[in-house]
């Protein structure tokens, strides 16, 4: 027995010791891609030594004695700590994440070969200005030096990722950037999907009348009425069943309701505390480890430019410099319609045109899978733009036989001058100089906000398709593609961009919300990303006589609900504080409680509390049992709450209140009953997940922002310590937004949001700040891969100083680049 057990033990031993020793190689080998911040390189491509400070926050301040050198520079600090992101990144626009992922990929790659950004970036790098070419090949130069240094140095493969994956990087060209730049407006482009579940939806609603209700165009003006999409296309059925998207991390197709958002207000001198412009802005994307924002420093000939970069493009996105701040928020523009294309019967390569039929344009395409077999593709386009299949975006079902789909999009260009545009808003000395500097900006479409010293303004950017009067849907469902009235006819001119420079009231600001009224097609858009925070922000702005930087960052944070204020006492109406005390542990009880504390709550989406938690169950519940009814199966693509629909149901604007009744059942239910209906599956739902105790339920254990890594992010034991999981206050609705999943076992995670934020101060330009919501490194081992991260969460910021002595003071590192 003696014998058993002493072998047993030194089994168990060796056995510990060699899972320690694995442990301890897999670390060695990562660590060795661990960038080394205090060193001198030799490289190739700099005419001047470059030097890179790294402040205390590890953001990297970039000095050269000429702007290519600096932009090398950014693109050496790009690679050093971010290379696998952007090295996945490029393989996303070019449509080959199959080679090192398999199958699991084939269908995200076989839709970016079929929009071909990758090609129409290449392509229009011959547009761009001389200063741009410039840049974006110093740039390019820059990652290539550090991705010489990892091979000359060993430096483990520059990310630990490539251990696992064989990922060989060629090296970086200068088209490559732009590259991003489209894979971004994929990232923010929503209407395309937006399309296609109006005409869903209308093939499925017996009264057209009610289209209105569940996808309400956002109050205003009048709008002329949409015509049924059966009208358009006879015979199709009422449902069929579609392909859903590719559901993967590594998927740039955003999902419905979160293709982008952000917050962003101004105050003019008249309306700051000590007399100098104020800006605030906070762009919302998906949440990953590492984050989408890079924070860096550029000191360019004209001086100083410092904020958020996007690793992969020279260029700030959204930051300042002595002279100007900018800030960035989506406009939802409709820059994307749906075309139904009519096949020639006698010939299926070729398509109906207003001058009769004309073939394809047609090419083949390779696409390798690991571990597979390669597939080719035949890619497609007409004169409205790319053919896309029916099993993307469940176009299957809205197509009639003989038709295929194409896609008109503005990113879909090779006169992309977008690049060039950034680049030159970055030297830009006003508000004016900013505008006009942004008019070759393309796509994705964007709000650009601006203030110098004296002024502030704001500025639509970006092509605006010019749409004809007679377009029979107005851009809002597909349309015959065969017919002249619904193609695009070119760009409206810039001017007729929405502006808004040195309002009267001295404040400006958007938070996705509609910013203008005008007729078709000058309208910018029929969707609009919120219609509800801009309330609670015109009440924080117009509260106070005179606003600060602290008073600016109050507001970014605010979690305060405007919708939960405005829909609790409508559904609630009848409900409040009505009969008899019922037994405890009946769903009556719960019921009772469950109001009780809705009764005394201000809305306030605050992690440690309750009521957000009841109240987000209870608004989706409800909305599931309204819409069933009517839409059937269809109800499921309907993932997040629409606030207008709840409220038109239940004030019945238009004989909304009608969704009420369950027209299968014999009664007829009214509103309030589907409102106590709807709270008992809240409760019961909130019971079995997180117990019936409901004074201890915390909405933060609900609301967990979800920065996963794309690639690591679902691996046993791994994703541990590359997923970064946070307690978050906020929600759908609130200044400090928090876009909740609306799907799966957890549908109020933390999914998408600000991942960036910045104040900038111009009455004192170093007291400025901002922050990011993970970390600068995307090195898990890195202390800068999450270190920002408890930072964001409790609404803390960094200095964003342009003083090179405040960093120099405190660099946790300082590389010199010399000429090789």
């Amino acid at each position: 027995m003696g014998i058993v057990f002493r072998w047993l033990v030194r089994i168990t031993s060796a056995l510990v010791m060699l899972t320690l020793g694995a442990v301890l190689l897999v670390y060695f080998l990562a660590s060795q891609s661990l960038p080394e911040y205090n060193q001198t390189v030799a490289v190739r491509g700099v005419t001047a030594p470059v030097e890179i400070v790294r402040d205390t926050a590890n953001v990297p301040h970039v000095l050269g004695q000429s702007d290519p050198d600096v932009f090398f520079g950014l693109g050496y600090a790009h690679a050093q700590d971010r290379l696998w992101q952007m090295t996945v990144m490029r393989r996303t626009a070019q449509g080959r994440l199959s080679e090192v992922f398999g199958a699991r990929t084939v269908n995200i790659d076989k839709l970016l070969r079929r929009l071909d950004l990758y090609g129409l970036a290449h392509r229009s790098f011959q547009v761009q200005d001389d200063y741009t070419k410039a840049a974006l090949r110093a740039y390019a130069a820059g990652v290539n030096a550090r991705l010489d240094e990892i091979n000359e140095m060993a430096l483990g493969r520059g990310a630990p990722e490539m251990f696992l994956f064989n990922a060989p990087v060629s090296p970086w060209q200068p088209g490559d950037s732009l590259a991003v730049i489209k894979l971004m407006a994929l990232q923010l482009s929503g209407h395309l999907e937006d399309e296609v579940l109006r005409a869903r939806t209308s093939l499925m609603l017996n009264d057209s009348a009610r289209l209105a209700d569940i996808l309400p165009d956002v109050p205003g003006a009048g709008i002329a009425a949409l015509p049924e999409y059966a009208t358009l296309f006879p015979g199709l059925p009422r449902y069929a069943h579609g392909t859903p998207m590719p559901d993967s991390p590594l998927s740039p197709f955003p999902k419905r309701g979160l293709a982008g958002a952000s917050n962003a207000w101004t105050a003019a001198p008249s309306r700051s505390a000590i007399g100098g412009t104020l800006l605030a802005n906070d762009p919302h994307l998906g949440f990953t480890a590492p984050g989408v924002w890079y924070l860096a420093r550029l000191e360019l000939a004209k001086g100083g430019v410092i904020g958020a970069t996007i690793p992969g493009v020279p260029a700030v996105m959204a930051g300042r410099s002595d002279r100007l701040g900018w800030g960035l928020t989506s406009s939802y523009l409709d820059d994307q319609d749906v075309h139904i294309e009519r096949l020639n019967p006698d010939n299926p390569e070729e398509y109906e045109t207003p001058d009769g039929f004309k073939a394809f344009r047609a090419r083949p395409s390779i696409i390798e899978i690991k571990d597979e077999a390669p597939i080719t593709l035949t890619l497609r386009w007409t004169e409205n733009g790319p053919v896309l299949p029916g099993s993307h975006y469940d176009l299957e079902t809205i197509t009639p036989p003989g038709h295929v789909t194409s896609l008109s999009w503005t990113a879909l260009s090779a006169q992309d001058t977008s690049m060039s545009a950034a680049l030159a808003l970055m030297n830009a000395d006003s508000v004016r100089q900013g505008i006009e500097a942004a008019e070759g900006y393309i796509a994705p479409s964007q709000n650009l906000s601006l203030v110098d010293r004296t002024t502030i303004g704001m500025k639509l950017i970006g092509a605006m398709p010019r749409r004809a009067l007679r377009n029979q849907s107005r851009g809002r469902i597909p349309t015959p593609g065969w017919l002249n009235e619904n193609r695009w006819q070119g760009r409206l001119p810039y001017a007729d961009n929405p502006e808004f420079v040195a309002p009267a009231g001295g404040i400006l600001g958007n938070t996705n919300n509609k910013i203008i009224d005008r007729p078709f097609p000058e309208h910018v858009s029929y969707e609009w990303g919120d219609t509800q925070r801009i309330h609670r922000w015109q009440r924080l702005m117009q509260s106070r006589e005179v606003h600060t930087r602290d008073s600016f960052i109050e507001a970014q944070l605010d979690t305060v609900s405007f919708t939960a204020r405005s829909l609790l006492p409508l559904i609630g109406a009848d409900l409040w504080f009505t009969g008899a005390s019922a037994p405890e542990g009946t769903p009556e009880r719960l019921r009772q409680i469950a109001l009780g504390l809705l009764a005394e709550w201000n809305g306030e989406m605050n992690e440690h509390l309750p009521e957000p938690l009841i109240y987000a169950a209870w608004l989706r519940a409800l909305q599931i049992r309204l819409i069933s009814d009517e839409l059937g199966p269809l109800a499921a693509e309907y993932k997040h709450v629409e606030p207008l629909f709840i409220e038109r149901v239940y004030r019945d604007i238009d004989g909304a209140a009608v969704w009420c009744d369950v027209r299968q059942s014999a009664p007829v239910e009214t509103c309030t009953d589907m409102a106590r209906l709807a709270l008992d599956d809240a409760l019961i739902w909130i019971s079995e997940k997180y117990g019936g105790a409901l004074e201890s339920l915390r909405w933060g254990d609900a609301h967990q922002a979800t920065h996963d890594h794309p690639v690591l992010g679902s691996v046993p034991v791994l994703r541990f310590f590359v997923n970064i999981r946070q307690s978050t206050s906020g929600g759908d609705n609130t200044l400090l937004r928090g876009r909740t999943s609306g799907e799966g076992p957890d549908p109020f995670q933390n999914v998408h949001g600000a991942g960036y934020r910045g104040v900038y101060d111009f009455a004192d330009p170093d007291s400025s700040v901002f922050i990011t919501a993970t970390g600068q490194s995307g090195h898990f081992l890195s202390r800068y891969y999450d270190d920002q991260a408890q930072l964001w969460r409790r609404g803390e910021y960094i200095p964003m100083s342009l003083d090179l002595d405040l960093a120099r003071a405190a660099a946790v590192g300082v590389t010199h680049l010399t000429p090789r």
